[in-house]
């Protein structure tokens, strides 16, 4: 199924096609009936945002009173601790993209407790969108660990629109809580669509391919 505004990505952008897909998983672990819903947990990206932003005012800042007060702005001792500061926050933010989040797209829990935690991988020149899912109890124990692949040509047309449900049906078919979201998915909704998330059903029903 795949709605109007369905996302339209250029089929051969490697970094489109994954990024359109990693967005895909918010709106349905999110979405997903009683009680499977998932609540995101945003830490990590609000760390990267908040060190980026810093960064990046820094330099703005910086270029901006260069601008203003000239060449003698250089040798100024704020002016090398601004440039220092900016070189140490890009540093922490390639160090927290690769090491800390290392892919992770998406990370959320359920009211019972239960986290699960997403991350995606792409090969140069590979067609395939790899998954690492681990999803563990609230003691810590690791109910389900995981790694799966596909093509982007099952989620996506040859004209590049992203078709949510294929992409679900692939999801719910390798990951047991998601599985288990699908069929309460399927009584909810009389089995129209057993892979769309409840609050989807607001916005109309979509063309069935």
């Amino acid at each position: 199924m795949a709605s109007a505004a369905a996302p339209k990505v250029p089929v051969y952008s490697l970094n489109d096609l994954k990024n359109t897909t990693d967005d895909a998983f918010t709106p349905y672990l999110c979405t997903l009936p009683a009680p499977y819903a998932f609540k995101r947990n945003n830490i990590k990206s609000n760390v990267r945002l908040v060190v980026g932003y810093i960064a990046v005012a820094i330099a703005g800042v910086t270029f901006y009173l260069d601008r203003q007060l000239g060449w003698e702005a250089v040798e100024a001792w704020w002016v090398k601790a601004a440039v220092v500061a900016y070189f140490i926050l890009n540093s922490i933010l390639t160090y927290w993209i690769w090491a800390v989040e290392a892919g992770e797209v998406f990370k959320g829990s359920r009211k019972s407790g239960e986290t699960i935690t997403i991350q995606s991988f792409t090969k140069k020149h590979s067609p395939l969108y790899k998954l690492k899912i681990t999803y563990t109890a609230p003691t810590g124990k690791v109910l389900q660990e995981k790694e799966i692949e596909a093509p982007f040509t099952a989620w996506f047309s040859g004209d590049g629109i992203f078709h949510p449900e294929p992409f679900r049906n692939w999801l719910s078919g390798e990951i047991d809580v998601l599985a288990a979201a699908a069929k309460e998915t399927s009584k909810k909704t009389g089995n129209v669509s057993s892979h769309v998330g409840i609050d989807e059903s607001k916005g109309g029903k979509g063309k069935k391919k």
